[in-house]
């Protein structure tokens, strides 16, 4: 593979990479979904001691039982609709002005990449993912007969923005375009890389095993680096008004979870995170990468 996959080929090219990424990350999302709202649980528990006392499984079941599997599933996929888009645009766009006149773009450099690119597709889906969370977080109101914050995308758009102004909306960004730059640094750039070196080492083509073990290998980096900036984030983004909240910024919420559970407690939710990450980049890159080669566009 060459050092940076076409750039789409004008307008046209860049638009149909938008459509093919939004369809696959819409395909991932959906198959995977019940995992993230496991490790959204897991993480807004707090409980001395780090990241015991509750096990993945247990509150899966909580979750079955309570009905709230699919809750908070409608902004995920609206998530996903603008922020997989221009993260995987704006990396290629990046990589491919970087490797300008034929130059090899380096492993530093396509980090940065992935990275400026997760915080801008993240800074612009931030409040779909607040409204992500908090529905999954209403699903324990369920079954204490008590109803949810939010019914719908609507219903929590207008309620937040009238009781927390509309930079409510934007509640937890920081924490979030944080571990936006840690996820995707972690995941594309180790995608591209860990392809090309299976590929150039001629261990396989261009096909399913490459994309399959490629994105085995991101899922790992992606989350190993990203949990403790996702458990901060979780936590910052179930906050309601200012006068009730437990965090004052993310490094407040940093230090009173280290402080009051332990280290370990940022990698709360680490293997559903895990567990689904894998699936979620399998699902994704090989239905991406066989669409656009269907289509006619470039690998990425």
């Amino acid at each position: 593979m060459s050092a940076h996959a076409d750039a789409g080929g004008g307008r046209g090219g860049t638009l149909a990479k938008v459509s093919l990424s939004s369809v696959s990350a819409a395909m991932a999302e959906a198959s995977t979904y019940p995992l993230d709202a496991v490790k959204t649980r897991l993480q807004l528990h707090r409980s001395p001691g780090g990241a015991g006392g509750r096990s993945a499984v247990r509150v899966a079941a909580e979750l079955v039982r309570d009905g709230g599997v699919y809750r908070g599933f409608s902004p995920a996929v609206l998530r996903h609709l603008m922020y997989t888009p221009l993260r995987i645009v704006g990396y290629e766009h990046l990589r491919s002005t970087l490797a300008s006149e034929g130059r090899e773009v380096g492993l530093f450099e396509k980090a940065l990449a992935g990275g400026l690119s997760g915080v801008a597709a993240q800074v612009v889906a931030s409040p779909a993912d607040l409204m992500k969370v908090r529905m999954q977080a209403d699903s324990r109101m369920l079954s204490q007969g008590i109803q949810p914050r939010y019914t719908g995308i609507p219903d929590a758009f207008t309620k937040i923005v009238r009781a927390e102004g509309f930079r409510g909306l934007w509640k937890g960004v920081v924490p979030n375009a944080q571990r936006a730059f840690l996820v995707n640094m972690g995941e594309l750039t180790c995608y591209d890389q860990a392809k090309r070196l299976i590929i150039g080492k001629q261990i396989c083509d261009d096909n399913l095993y490459a994309h399959t073990l490629a994105s085995v290998a991101s899922g790992l980096s992606a989350t190993t680096l990203s949990c403790p900036a996702d458990v901060i984030k979780t936590r910052m983004m179930n906050q309601g008004k200012e006068g009730k909240a437990i965090y004052r910024s993310s490094y407040d919420c940093l230090v009173k979870t280290v402080r009051h559970e332990g280290a370990m407690a940022l990698w709360k939710g680490f293997l559903p995170t895990w567990a689904r990450l894998g699936p979620w980049q399998f699902v994704f890159w090989v239905s991406y990468e066989k669409l656009r080669q269907a289509s006619g566009i470039s690998s990425f």
